[in-house]
Parts: structure tokens; sequence; C-alpha cells
């Protein structure tokens, strides 16, 4: 199920020149458009914030002017003309409508003249008279609505009359638009511009990038002496550390198995050439003694015994490279394992009058493959033992915490210089080729060594022991990581 839902949500691969040109042209034409539309509606609102204070003031010198007049009473008809021509030329000047209502809430003036004598008991109105103006706006319908109060001339705060004001906004709307229209005009024309700059600056970003790209297709073309130096960004100049560091190691590598081809066949022609001189010698010899046959016969063992260890390891070494071995992990008795080990290689160790010592911190159980440990334990005893002094010793050590168990192998020998530590490991490497051959080493047992304990998810060091020697130290888990 969570395979087919990943097929299900895995989205293509996305073109990064395509993917930057879309972002660039997000972050120029977004912001332009929400800085237009703030704009536009600020425009608006001071406008018509604007029109309103104008309306207001001018609203309300109309309304002390009839005030004044006595239009409401009537009275003097030159004077109310007079007005009447003034609220009509006020009406026009803001496109609007002007309704003058007594306070009997009859109609005295509509420049519209559709409802004067009538009865006007608006909302409005009626606030007005009770000394509470309105001033609403409507954007829906652009237009503005202010009531006045119209004071009586002769009783202090007497409302006599009020005076509907609407006066229309579409100026401040038709001026938007032809902004706006301009505005369209202009985004037009500047899109394919903003699209030819984003290109531009996207193909600038991208180039380092397409220059890291033709590199790695030379090195995959099998060009491994090229080297990335792309240190345009910290990016790419991290990349192409990684990638150089990796060449390295591919080179390295490549190194190693021509170093390991020629070393194998060396190693294997040895001992051939070895058993030919000595079948030659046997065949040149008309009349030899039974003793020398006999003595060229065992010498001819000697080299295929050789010829089949070097086999052997480099079979075990091969197949733990392709971790091919499966480990046999159960719970150990690492205790044990030791001891069978050591008792197994003291009669070598005899031969050197070479003491082996076990010291022990503790009873240590532990997950491990039994047999393939052991081999590893006994390939470090064993080179303890044979590049030892006569009476010399080994010491075995023990000891645990609560996540590992340590083993080391101390010995009394010459030691192993500090510039060679790093290279013992590696495979058919001899710092003395011949005393190694003397004792019979192929030159594999510490790579084979090295290869056990990585499977456990264990570590091996060497370093120098106190005054002479050398100690090689082992930590592997107690309890096995899958």
């Amino acid at each position: 199920m969570k395979e087919n839902a990943d097929k299900k949500f895995k989205f293509p691969p996305i073109h990064l020149r395509l993917l930057l040109i879309f972002i660039f042209m997000i972050i120029t034409i977004v912001p332009a458009i929400a800085q237009m539309l703030l704009l536009t509606g600020t425009f608006i609102q001071s406008a018509v914030d604007a029109r309103r204070i104008e309306l207001q003031g001018n609203g309300l010198i109309l309304a002390n002017k009839i005030s004044k007049s006595l239009y409401l009473n009537n009275e003097e008809k030159e004077k109310n003309e007079a007005v009447d021509n003034e609220i009509d030329d006020f009406a026009r000047i803001y496109n609007g409508r002007i309704v003058v209502t007594n306070s009997d809430f009859r109609i005295v003036k509509d420049t519209f003249n559709l409802a004067a004598g009538k009865i006007n008991v608006a909302e409005e109105i009626i606030k007005c008279f009770d000394g509470e103006s309105s001033n609403k706006y409507n954007s829906e319908k652009n237009f503005i609505v202010q009531t006045f109060p119209i004071y009586s001339p002769t009783e202090e705060n007497k409302i006599d009359g009020v005076m509907l004001v609407t006066a229309s906004t579409e100026s401040i709307t038709n001026i938007l638009k032809d902004t706006r229209s301009k505005t369209d005009a202009l985004f037009s024309a500047a899109i394919p511009i903003f699209l030819m700059v984003s290109i531009i600056i996207v193909n600038i970003i991208v180039r380092p990038f397409v220059r890291l790209g033709k590199s790695l297709a030379r090195i995959s073309a099998g060009d491994l002496d090229d080297k990335v130096n792309e240190n345009t960004y910290t990016i790419t100049k991290e990349i192409s550390s990684t990638i150089n560091s990796t060449l390295a190691k591919l080179k390295a590598v490549d190194q190693s198995r021509e170093d390991f081809v020629a070393n194998v066949s060396h190693e294997l022609k040895t001992p051939i050439t070895s058993m030919r001189v000595l079948a030659d010698s046997i065949m040149s010899m008309e009349e030899a003694p039974i003793e020398l046959y006999k003595e060229f016969m065992n010498d001819i063992s000697g080299e295929v015994d050789r010829e089949s260890k070097i086999i052997d390891d480099l079979l075990a070494l091969v197949r733990l490279d392709k971790m091919a071995v499966r480990l046999n992990i159960e719970q150990t008795d690492i205790n044990l394992l030791i001891k069978q080990t050591l008792k197994r290689l003291k009669p070598i160790a005899a031969l050197r009058r070479i003491d082996i010592i076990l010291e022990t911190a503790r009873e240590v159980k532990a997950e491990v493959d039994e047999t393939k440990l052991s081999l590893a334990l006994n390939n470090l005893v064993e080179n303890a033992i044979k590049y030892n002094k006569e009476g010399g010793w080994v010491r075995v050590t023990l000891d645990a915490d609560h996540k590992f168990f340590y083993i080391k192998v101390i010995d009394s020998g010459v030691g192993i210089d500090e510039e060679f530590r790093e290279s013992i490991f590696e495979r058919f490497y001899r710092i003395d080729k011949a005393r190694s051959r003397e004792t019979g080493g192929t030159g594999l047992g510490l790579s084979i060594t090295k290869g056990i304990i990585m499977r456990h998810k264990g570590i091996i060091k060497v370093s120098d022991g106190e005054g002479e020697g050398t100690v090689f130290t082992v930590r592997i888990p107690l309890n096995y990581i899958k």
C-alpha cells in the first residue's frame, strides 16, 4: 500500500529553468499587482474622504444660508429664489440631489422635482431632527449621503428643517477606471519584459549547474582525471568538492584493484615458480639419493600448501568484500572463545618460547558469529606470535561496558612504525616481505580480520605498546546491529 501511495503522489521531474522563471515571474508580478490593488484601495478611500470633507463644509454653509434666508417660511420670495438657485447649483456641482424638509416632514425643495410637497419620514431625516447627522458612502452605487440640520434663526439649537444631500462619486470611479486601464496596458507591456529579464537572470543562475552537469557527463563517460572546479556558489563548491573526493576514492579503488590483480598474480606465481625450479632440479639429476628426492618433494609440498592457503584467503576476502558471507549470529561466551583460540595457538608459541597471557575483567557474552570472530582473533594472535622476538610474550585482554566488548592483543615485538599503520590492513601489504614469506604469511590475514570485525559493526585500531611491541584494539557491540 505504501509503495502504491508513493507512486500515486510522485511528482514528475521539473525543469530547473522553468521553475526558476516561474518563481521570478511570481515574485515580480504578484507584488506589483498587490501594490496596485493597495494603491487603488487607498486612492478610492482618500478621494471619498476628501469628497466627504468638502461636501460637509459646503453643505454646512448652504444649510446656514437656508436658515438665514427664512427659506423654510417662504416669506421673502426674492431671497428664496436666490437660495433656490444656489441649491440647484450645489446639486449640479456634486452631480447629485438635494432634498430640503421642514419641521412638518414636508419636502419644500427637491432638485429632481420628484417629491416636492410630499411627506419625508426617512430614517436619516428623523435622526437629524433628533440631532444625529448622517454621513454614509455607498460603494456599490457610488454616492455619498449626508444630512445637515437647518437651525432656526430666532431660537437657539432649534432645528426647523433638514437638508439631505446625495452626492455622486462617479467621477472618482471614472478616474480610477481610466487609471486601471492604463495600468493594465502597462502591465501587458511589462510582462514580456519581465519574462525576458527572468530568462536572462535564470540563465546566469543555472550556468554553473550546467557546467557542473557537463563535467559529470565527462566523468560518467570514463574521464576520471577531469576535476570539477565550479566555485560560483557555496552549494556548487560543496558539490565540486564532494565529486572530486569521490573521484579520488574511485581512482584509489581502481589503483587498488590493479595492485590487487598484480599482487594476486605475483603471489600465485611465486609458489608455482618455486615448484617448477624444484621439479626441474630433480629431473636434471640422474642418480640423486632418495633423501634428496624426499627433501625436494617436501619443499614442493610446502609450496602447494602455501598456494592453497593463498587461494583460501583470497576466496574468504572476496566473500567478505561482496558481503556474501552470511553471519551466523548467536549468543556467544567471548571468554570461552578467546581461551579456545589461545589453546590452539600455544603449541606455535611454545616453539619460540613465547608466553601467552590472558586477562579478563569480567564474563562477557555477546551476539557474534563465533567461527568468524575466532578466525579474526586467531589472525591477530598468530601475527603477534610470528612477528615477536624469541622468549617474548603476547597478552590478550577482555573487557566490556554496557554497550561494547573490547579485546586487546599486545605483543613484545619490534612494533610497527606509525607510517605503516594505515597500510597494514591493505591486501598483500607486508612491512618486511622477506620475513613475511619466511613465516608463511600471505599478506591477507589483517585484511580478512578487519573485514570480519566490520561485518560485526565493530572497529579495529593499532597503536604502540608501552615501551615496545604493538597493540591491536578491537571494539564490537554486545548486541548485533542489523
